[in-house]
C-alpha cells in the first residue's frame, strides 16, 4: 500500500474563520482538505487557493455533525491516499437569546457540533498525529472565559472547547503533537447571522478580522501554544474574568449580549 500523504483537515472552512485558516495554511505550504457542507464555496476556495500556486485543495463536503462524521471523513481521507497531519476544528455555531426561550433540539444540536463532533475529530486520527508528530488547533471563543447569559449553552460549549483542548495538550505535549485552543472576540463573518445576533456592531477594540485571528491561530500553533487569544483587550477579559465577582461578570455579559438581539 502506498504510503499516505500529510494534510492539514480543517472543518467549517467553506466561510469566516474556517476559510481564512484554510488560506493562511494554505500560503505556508500546507496541503489543506477543506470540509464543510456547502460544496460550491469549497470548490471556489481551494481553485482560488490554488491560482497563488499553492497545493490545491482536496474539497470534502460533509456533515461533521453526523454521529459517524469522523469514521467518514477518515475513510475517504484514506481512499484519496491522505491523512491528517493537522487537525483544524472550526466548525460551530452560537444561538442569541435565554436558553429557555430558544429552540432546545437547536441547542442541543450545537452542543453535538461545537462539543462531540469536535472532541471526535481531535481522537479520531490520534495516531497519524503521534507518528507525524502533527498538531490540534481547536477554534474556541473568549466566551470560554465566561458565562454567558443570553448565549448560555454556547459559552458553556467554548468552556469545554477551552478545558478539553488545555488538558489534550498536556497529554500530548511529550508525543510531540502541539494542541492550541484559538480563543478570538468578535469577528465579523456570517456567524452573527446564524446565531441571530441583530446588533452587528461590535467595540472596535476588541474586534479582529478573520484574516488575523487566522494569523494568530496559526503561528500559536506552529509555536506550541496551548491558548491562543487574539487581541491585547481581549487578552484582558480572558485574564481577569476569573478573578472579578462572579455577579459583576454575569450582568456584563448579559447586558452585552441582550445588546445584540
Amino acid at each position: 500500500m502506498a504510503e499516505l500523504r500529510p494534510v492539514t483537515l480543517i472543518t467549517g472552512a467553506s466561510a469566516g474563520i474556517g476559510s481564512a485558516l484554510a488560506r493562511v495554511f494554505a500560503a505556508n505550504r500546507h496541503e489543506v482538505v477543506l470540509v464543510a457542507r456547502r460544496e460550491q464555496l469549497l470548490t471556489a476556495l481551494a481553485e482560488e487557493i490554488a491560482a497563488t500556486g499553492a497545493p490545491k485543495p482536496t474539497v470534502l463536503r460533509a456533515d461533521v455533525s453526523r454521529i459517524d462524521a469522523g469514521r467518514r471523513i477518515g475513510e475517504a481521507l484514506t481512499a484519496s491516499g491522505l491523512e491528517p497531519e493537522i487537525v483544524v476544528n472550526n466548525a460551530g455555531f452560537g444561538l442569541v437569546g435565554d436558553a429557555v426561550s430558544l429552540d432546545r433540539g437547536e441547542q442541543l444540536a450545537m452542543i453535538d457540533l461545537n462539543v462531540r463532533t469536535l472532541t471526535d475529530l481531535s481522537l479520531a486520527f490520534a495516531d497519524a498525529l503521534v507518528r507525524r508528530k502533527g498538531g490540534i488547533l481547536n477554534v474556541a471563543s473568549v466566551a470560554a472565559f465566561l458565562p454567558g447569559p443570553g448565549m448560555a449553552v454556547y459559552y458553556a460549549s467554548k468552556a469545554y472547547v477551552l478545558s478539553f483542548t488545555e488538558a489534550l495538550h498536556h497529554e500530548l505535549a511529550p508525543k510531540g503533537v502541539r494542541v492550541t485552543a484559538l480563543c478570538p472576540g468578535p469577528v465579523p463573518t456570517e456567524f452573527q447571522a446564524r446565531s441571530g445576533v441583530k446588533a452587528m456592531k461590535f467595540p472596535r477594540t476588541l474586534t479582529r478580522s478573520a484574516e488575523r485571528v487566522a494569523e494568530d491561530g496559526y503561528r500559536g500553533l506552529k509555536e506550541g501554544a496551548r491558548v491562543v487569544v487574539p487581541g491585547f483587550p481581549n487578552r484582558l477579559i480572558a485574564t481577569f474574568a476569573g478573578m472579578l465577582p462572579r455577579r459583576f461578570v454575569l450582568d456584563m455579559a448579559g447586558a452585552r449580549n441582550r445588546a445584540r438581539t
